[in-house]
């Protein structure tokens, strides 16, 4: 697979092909936690406490395993999901 970029010496291209595959995985976790923070936040809008509350342990389980695969930094991960618990908390 030919590599059409500036990069001549192989080990560039290798780089720029990693790189690229790198990039999209992180994308598709980076989506996926933003899809599960937006459930618990609409859960909390509709002020239902059961799904709030099945919505966030499925996302501090999703933001969990994007922060173990260094997608986000650990304090990054520790804020979601501090908010999203006092969010789900707030439902009187």
């Amino acid at each position: 697979m030919e590599v059409y970029t500036l990069a001549n010496i192989k080990s560039a291209k290798k780089r720029i092909l990693v790189n690229r595959t790198k990039a999209a995985r992180n994308k598709a976790i980076k989506s996926a936690v933003k899809t599960s923070i937006k459930k618990v936040e609409a859960a909390v809008a509709k002020k239902d406490k059961e799904a709030a509350s099945a919505a966030l342990v499925n996302a501090v389980s999703t933001i969990s395993k994007a922060t173990s695969k260094g997608v986000y930094h650990k304090n990054n991960c520790a804020r979601k999901i501090s908010r999203l618990t006092k969010a789900v908390n707030s439902i009187g």
